[in-house]
């Protein structure tokens, strides 16, 4: 499937109503991103079903089990919704909405959706008991924020088109192909929105 494409951010009127973000919610971590998106002015929406997809502002892939994600994007007909959707809409994948933004990563039931050009190996930070917390440093701003680090993900390749939007201790854990971002931490597991608030305003668009 084609990437995200890289438009321009749109700008939303003073008066406009807030964001939409519709957050794949079959497995995962949901309800933090609600939380957090929430403290950036956004409206969340649960994506279990097609019909949710409409009306949109960007989307919002969740940590947690990516073969199983897999497995339910199948069974319950959303995949193809799904990819359609991506081809337009500004999407931030975390941890394992990372490996399905990938177009590549090993031992999964089902292709990822192959968004970035990007290959990614499970659990590459090692199992739950080598989970960690550390300084993560966002190179679109020059800032340093707190990343979690849970059965992260390592990014393995990336094509020229892909910029790297966050490293930790020099290796690539973030990265940017139009307006589909993805990042191996978890932002929502702290107090810190900044991360959300980048996309939102930055990639989607979607808040001043």
């Amino acid at each position: 499937m084609p990437s995200a494409a890289g438009r321009a951010p749109r700008a939303r009127a003073r008066d406009a109503k807030p964001p939409r973000v519709g957050i794949l919610a079959l497995q995962g971590d949901v309800v933090l991103h609600e939380r957090a998106l929430a403290a950036c002015g956004a409206t969340s929406v649960r994506v279990t079903l097609p019909e949710h997809l409409t009306g949109l502002d960007a989307l919002v892939l969740p940590g947690g089990e990516s073969t199983t994600m897999l497995r339910l994007l199948d069974s319950s007909g959303l995949r193809a919704p799904l990819e359609r959707a991506l081809r337009t809409l500004p999407v931030l994948g975390t941890c394992a909405g990372l490996i399905l933004l990938a177009r590549q990563a090993d031992a999964l039931p089902r292709p990822p959706l192959g968004v970035l050009d990007i290959d990614a190996r499970r659990n590459g930070y090692g199992r739950q008991v080598h989970s960690f917390t550390d300084d993560v440093q966002l190179t679109v701003s020059g800032e340093s924020v707190e990343g979690v680090f849970i059965r992260a993900p390592r990014i393995t390749r990336r094509g020229r088109g892909v910029q790297v939007i966050a490293t930790h201790e020099g290796e690539v854990v973030g990265v940017r192909q139009g307006r589909a971002v993805a990042i191996a931490f978890h932002p929502e597991l702290t107090a810190d929105t900044r991360t959300h608030a980048w996309f939102l305003r930055d990639v989607a668009g979607c808040l001043s």
